[in-house]
């Protein structure tokens, strides 16, 4: 069989077997321990992936810094950068078209799960926020693409971009300032499942809000009930969402801007009939020693930390913590409470986190029925062969 043809305009770069091996299996990562040459390559540049014997195996973006030495964006030769960048760009905007609903907020573009690597894009109402991950996407030409496609394509009022300054000195990329790209507005206010929504484009974790829960926070809404507890509440996602089935909310947060939004936010959803939430700024695992101590009792607990497992060196102490969470949880928990557990550490895999769970619920002497095992929203598309891509872990189950 001859082999498939190479853009001759493009550098190379030749990967051992375990990395061709790896590629194979549809993976779209070879680490810099698996690269054999990379000559005359330049940091950011679109090369040809070839293996040992010098058998195509596709087209990707090089870092030079990175342990992520390549990503993978095409299988076959690539001519024109800006013409698949533009083609990417159309089929991740007509593919969320076809699976969002109920809202004006959610992601545009998702890295690797839209074959956009290094690339993410939320939308809030008007405003498009983009994070810039690599050396290719950082590049003039690719910018001036990007935003040109997203403005004819979304026509927002305003982009944003949000720096990561430990991702861009990763990368080995000049210092950047969070700001605005295009247009002058900042702030808006958006809309998931009905209820509120204030978005500061400069501030705030990730690009503003995390969208990766929108279709958890409606699937919480059908099981809350009675007096209901969110635990890292952050700015109010799931507290706002089961507030209006519940007879009395506390959202719970250690960061004070933070529940200052959360307070704007209730004002913005505030309506006959519905409760009061109280917001309380505190170290969450405090918190739940504090009140399992003292017997308080819910009928709804939501558990939304932050990622626990930076890398895989820290599963261990992030399943310990995780345990200690959700056991003082299920032992404030009502007879027929129901729990809203989540996990957003890629390296606690679903099966970690559900084993995590059943060994609580055995030290808490309850037995649990899980309701719904979930993951991430729709628009946080999953690639089957980059389990990178799924990272988010939501259980609900009922207490008894």
């Amino acid at each position: 069989m001859p082999r498939q043809p190479v853009s001759l305009d493009l550098p190379t770069v030749k990967v051992s077997p375990r990395g061709a091996s790896r590629l194979k299996t549809g993976h779209v990562w070879v680490y810099r321990s698996d690269v054999v040459s990379a000559d005359a390559v330049a940091p950011g540049s679109l090369a040809n992936v070839t293996d040992l014997r010098g058998k195509f195996l596709g087209t990707a973006l090089y870092s030079s810094s990175s342990q992520i030495a390549i990503r993978m964006i095409s299988s076959e030769p690539v001519a024109d950068l800006a013409v698949l960048l533009r083609q990417r760009i159309a089929d991740a905007i007509a593919y969320r078209e076809s699976v969002v609903q109920d809202t004006d907020a959610y992601r545009v573009i998702f890295s690797e799960a839209d074959f956009l690597p290094g690339l993410i894009v939320d939308r809030y109402n008007d405003i498009l926020s983009l994070q810039i991950l690599t050396q290719a996407m950082d590049a003039d030409a690719v910018r001036e693409t990007i935003l040109q496609e997203l403005s004819n394509s979304v026509h927002p009022a305003s982009i944003v971009e949000r720096v990561d300054p430990r991702v861009r000195e990763l990368e080995t990329l000049s210092p950047r300032s969070s700001g605005l790209l295009q247009g002058e507005k900042a702030s808006t206010t958006f809309t998931m499942n009905g209820i509120h929504f204030r978005y500061d484009a400069l501030e705030g974790q990730k690009t503003g809000a995390f969208l990766d829960q929108r279709e958890n926070y409606a699937a919480a809404a059908l099981y809350a009930k009675g007096e209901a507890l969110d635990v890292f509440c952050y700015q109010g996602g799931f507290a706002l969402h089961v507030a209006s089935h519940c007879s009395q909310v506390t959202g719970v947060d250690s960061s004070r801007p933070s529940l200052e939004v959360a307070e704007q936010n209730t004002a913005l959803n505030r309506s006959d009939g519905q409760p009061e939430i109280e917001w309380i700024e505190a170290n969450a695992f405090d918190l739940l020693k504090d009140y399992s101590s003292s017997n308080r009792r819910y009928d709804t607990i939501v558990l939304d930390p932050p990622a626990f497992a930076k890398s895989k060196r820290d599963l261990d102490a992030a399943l310990r913590g995780y345990k200690e969470l959700n056991l003082r949880a299920l032992k404030m928990l009502r007879p027929g409470g129901t729990l809203i557990t989540c996990s957003c550490s890629y390296h606690v895999t679903q099966s970690n986190f559900l084993e995590m769970l059943a060994d609580a619920a055995l030290d808490a002497r309850r037995t649990l029925r899980l309701i719904e095992v979930r993951g991430q929203a729709k628009d946080h598309p999953v690639l089957l062969n980059v389990p990178e891509t799924a990272y988010l872990k939501c259980l609900m189950a009922r207490v008894s």
